[in-house]
């Protein structure tokens, strides 16, 4: 198959790429900037909200499926600096949208399926002991979830009005390597690395559903072999932590890996004003997901947070070579920036 992936150099659509190529399709990766790794079949530097361009490309390009990725994804910066949220992850979907849509007229059978690739975040947080499902109300609190959101909404929209054959996908929290070190598992990897101290919001109880990113990638290419046409489908893998016990397995394995002279890298956890609108609690239930399309997550989480620990490890200069060139570990996400 001829699969576009767009945000083919970010995390996920880094991991999505490898898993495509390993089972034999031809990729094509959109992005605005250039691959960890060369690993897509081809790559194009190109901006989705340039809506000429990105429909050029998909012209020309003639792909079978266009895997939608690409996304501003962090919430903090979302508080700060909205706008690129907005014009990335709506109207930047909207250009994909639109230029699909533009190949089924008079040609359906030979236009590409959409697979939207979206979050959990959409949902708010969830009540209680349950989980989300495909048939959860959307509650969006920060301005990254209420981007994310908007577009869910535009892809349902353009397959019931347009019939474009498009689904859906809203996943928790990945991890795994290449994750860049603004999210929360190779933030504290990185902190703790350079003895700095490891900032919890509020008193650390608030839970999240985490998926190792191989697991998700592996999802995607199920759904993207598969005739799927329309729906929603929930990708997760059952393991909810809070970001209290999950800060400290991962102070335990760098103790056990590189251990520091003076004491445990639990001693520089610290306690700090909660987030502006912060979810209590994400969790998904990807029963639909595992029934449909045969799939299951295989990696067990403190087997893949330690192989996580251990890429970090093994590759302090990337993360080095991401704060030399103006990424900056301390908190952001308080408010509108000066």
């Amino acid at each position: 198959m001829r699969v576009l992936v767009t945000g083919g150099s970010g995390f996920i659509g880094s991991h999505l790429i490898d898993e495509l190529n390993g089972a034999g399709h031809k990729v094509l990766n959109m992005d605005r900037n250039q691959p960890f790794a060369q690993t897509a079949s081809e790559f194009v530097e190109l901006d989705i909200r340039d809506g000429e361009d990105v429909a050029q490309c998909i012209r020309s390009w003639r792909p079978d499926v266009i895997a939608h990725l690409a996304a501003e994804t962090h919430v903090d910066r979302s508080i700060d600096r909205p706008e690129a949220f907005l014009t990335t992850n709506i109207l930047g979907t909207y250009n994909l949208l639109s230029t699909a849509r533009d190949l089924s007229v008079g040609n359906p059978h030979n236009a590409p399926r959409f697979i939207h690739v979206s979050t959990d975040e959409v949902f708010g947080s969830a009540d209680g002991s349950d989980a989300f499902t495909e048939h959860s109300p959307y509650r969006p609190r920060s301005p990254y979830a209420a981007s994310k959101a908007s577009a869910d909404h535009l892809v349902r929209a353009w397959n019931t009005t347009y019939g474009l054959k498009a689904v859906v996908t809203n996943t928790c929290n990945n991890y795994g390597p290449r994750q860049h070190p603004e999210k929360l598992i190779p933030h504290m990897i990185t902190r703790a690395l350079n003895g700095l101290p490891l900032p919890v919001y509020g008193d650390g109880s608030n839970v999240r559903d985490w998926i190792h990113v191989s697991d998700h990638a592996a999802g995607l290419r199920r759904i993207i072999e598969s005739e799927a046409t329309e729906g929603t489908y929930l990708i997760g893998a059952r393991t909810e932590r809070s970001n209290i016990d999950l800060v400290r397995s991962i102070c335990h394995h760098l103790d056990e890996r590189r251990p520091r002279s003076d004491g445990s890298y639990a001693e520089l956890i610290t306690f700090v004003t909660d987030r502006p609108g912060h979810d209590k609690r994400y969790a998904i239930d990807p029963s639909a997901m595992e029934a449909t399309f045969g799939w299951s997550a295989a990696v067990a989480f403190e087997e893949g947070l330690a192989s996580t620990v251990q890429w970090y490890l093994e590759h302090e200069d990337w993360t080095d070579r991401l704060i030399a060139e103006g990424y900056s570990p301390e908190r952001i996400g308080q408010g509108p920036a000066s």
